[in-house]
């Protein structure tokens, strides 16, 4: 098992908790997201400490009681690759935050506003959604923003963050609707300008709507999805084959609407943002309501419990670019964890990588597939898996029939194509 050591103890700005963690990909340096306004704080780190530097929307009012509202309020966040520059996209529009301070973003249309943003691999590029363009279609496409010029494209549907594959050269974001969830896997060619994304025919689909980004492992061999809108789901998929090694329930499984009150209160005590993979390949991180760190070995589905914060909830947790741990809990507190395999290694397993992420996985992955058209249809393209079955984009469109045994969204798709069938 592996030895946690907790090396810094921080307050939370305030002392309100954190409830996302954005950790920068090469520099010792984490944002969060406080739980109670639409602020967030930077971290420094490095050498075993944990200092704030600064913070973006200090000044912004608390979010109240209505739900609504506050999910409307709630900005997003991302690093660039490799420089010390936060860009939030927030209620004032998108800033900048620099050890320097905090301005307005130049290159951003005036007046945007955006749900997600995420910086290109190279950093040359913003990647927005939605589409500011002002129409009732702006879900349908999102922005390319290139920062040197201020030159705004079209970019593919995307709503829910983007992870880049650690040997670079790829991306997967999440394209949500209410019966299904594609998670969209795109070619990333830092050599044209502005960067954007080229989706692929390969894809991940998974029930309903309400997932989280998803995390790659640092080897790059997994990839993890956290969600979903009814329920605390976990699906782990192995890297390039998108072969399901996990699907489990954090807590209780849902009992079905209408929902019982304590079965709500178990689903919020788990944190949407909880789950983290270290350095220790094919090792995944899961904080727990109980303020536990489970460790999971995600081929073997072996576990061992930590006591790192007992009693306060782990609110979020992220990887920190040098393989330490930040935890969030509901205390106010962060705290800087240091990894130490232990002996015997009882978790490590005997798969015998090397943790370093491979590009000819990327490559091997990219060969099995193709670009989906640019003027073409998704859903006529797309080539679906939920890690267990294949399913082409004729298979669903032509389906009208389907079991109790098959996802939630084939059905529902069945459902509506008999329809159809019948008014024609």
């Amino acid at each position: 098992m592996t030895v946690v050591e907790t090396v810094a103890r921080v307050r939370a700005g305030s002392g309100s908790s954190v409830v996302r963690l954005f950790r920068h990909p090469r520099l010792p340096l984490v944002a969060g997201l406080d739980a109670e306004r639409p602020t967030v704080r930077v971290w420094d780190c490095g050498a075993g400490r944990l200092r704030e530097l600064g913070c973006v929307g200090a000044e912004s009012r608390e979010y109240g009681c209505v739900e609504w509202e506050k999910r409307g309020r709630i900005p997003a966040a991302d690093w660039h690759p490799r420089q010390p520059l936060l860009v939030v996209a927030g209620e004032d529009g998108v800033r900048r935050w620099t050890p320097d301070g905090v301005r307005d973003l130049e290159s951003v249309p005036p007046g945007a506003r955006y749900h997600d943003i995420a910086f290109s691999p190279d950093g040359g590029t913003l990647w927005a959604t939605p589409s500011w363009d002002g129409e009732n279609s702006a879900w349908d496409s999102s922005d390319v923003i290139e920062l040197a010029s201020g030159s705004v494209s079209t970019g593919p549907r995307w709503d829910t963050g983007v992870a880049e594959h650690p040997a670079g050269g790829l991306v997967v974001t999440l394209h949500s609707d209410q019966g299904a969830t594609f998670g969209l896997f795109a070619r990333v060619d830092d050599a044209s300008s502005p960067a954007t994304m080229r989706v692929l025919r390969r894809a991940l689909v998974l029930d309903v709507d309400g997932y989280e980004t998803p995390v790659f492992s640092t080897d790059g061999r997994h990839l993890a999805v956290r969600g979903n809108a009814y329920g605390n789901s976990l699906e782990v998929f192995e890297f390039p084959s998108l072969r399901s090694v996990l699907a489990t329930t954090l807590g209780d499984p849902t009992p079905g609407y209408p929902y019982p009150q304590e079965w709500l209160d178990q689903m919020r005590a788990w944190s949407r943002q909880n789950l983290a993979f270290a350095a220790a390949p094919g090792t995944l991180w899961i904080g727990t309501p109980t303020g536990t760190l489970v460790e999971l070995d995600v081929e073997t589905r072996h576990t061992v419990e930590h006591e790192v914060a007992t009693g306060s909830r782990v609110t979020a947790l992220s990887a920190t670019a040098t393989g330490e741990l930040v935890v969030a809990t509901d205390d106010g507190d962060l705290l800087l964890l240091s990894l130490a395999a232990g002996a015997p290694a009882a978790i490590a397993g005997s798969r015998g990588a090397d943790g370093e992420p491979s590009a000819a996985e990327v490559a091997e992955f990219l060969d099995s597939t193709s670009e989906v058209p640019a003027d073409g249809d998704l859903e006529d393209h797309l080539v679906r898996t939920d890690g267990r079955r294949i399913w082409d984009a004729d298979e669903v469109a032509n389906a009208t029939r389907a079991d109790e045994t098959d996802p939630t969204w084939l059905q529902l798709q069945a459902a509506f194509n008999a329809l159809r069938e019948q008014d024609t």
